[in-house]
Order: structure tokens, then sequence, then C-alpha cells
């Protein structure tokens, strides 16, 4: 019995044995059917398709307020030239969508060689 296991676990079976197919059948099995029975915890990462999506998702409640994070793509501002243009900039994006908002602060997303890729937007409703 131990050394069905340790030929198991070192891969010693030839191709097209039997044992080498209970194996191969028996990793397809794990990959197919484990994300039913285990949490991997991972999800998609909600990306933006066409340039003038935005990202929403809901923060939750600050003081009798909603908060919201919009992720808004770095190529939709119009101006950028100060920090009050870049937050009217800002506003014109996410008020039309989300009504009266007020901004409570953004941050740039930027690559790694330090171009703009995106705004993350924090508002409150």
């Amino acid at each position: 019995m131990l050394k069905l296991l340790r030929s198991y676990f070192f891969w010693t079976y030839e191709r097209g044995s039997l044992h080498y197919d209970v194996m191969v059948t028996l990793i397809l099995v794990f990959i197919f059917f484990s994300p039913h029975f285990i949490n991997y915890k991972d999800q998609p990462v909600p990306v933006a398709t066409h340039a003038n999506d935005l990202i929403v998702r809901p923060l939750g409640t600050s003081g009798n307020a909603q908060e919201f994070l919009y992720q808004i793509r770095g190529g939709q501002l119009v101006d950028t030239s100060s920090d009050a243009a870049t937050r009217a900039s800002l506003l014109q994006i996410v008020q039309p969508i989300a009504g009266e908002v007020q901004l409570k602060r953004y941050q740039v997303v930027r690559d790694d060689r330090g171009k703009v890729i995106s705004y993350d937007v924090w508002v409150l409703r």
C-alpha cells in the first residue's frame, strides 16, 4: 500500500496506464468541483470597458449621508490644471449620474510610468 501511494505521489506510472488515468481523473475532478465546495475568496475586479464608463461602489454611511466611491477614467476630465479645477471636473462627471453630491476627497491612480489611469472619488450623498 505504501509503495502504491509513493508511486502516486511521485507520478511514476506510464502514460496510458490505469493508475495514470486515475491520477489525471482525480486532478480534473478537483479542478472542476472544488470551487463549488471551497471558497477561494476570489472575485472578479470590475473594469470600466468603455471610455465613459464609471465604476460605483457603495461604502456605507457617514453620519446621515451615504458614501460612495466612483472610479473615473483619467481621460474623461476636462480640466486638471489645479485642485479646484480637478474637483469641478470630477463633480461635472459624477453629478449627472448621482445627483447632488458633496465631494469628500479624490485620489489620482497612476501606472508604473506615472501616467494617470483613473481617479478614485469619494462622495457623500
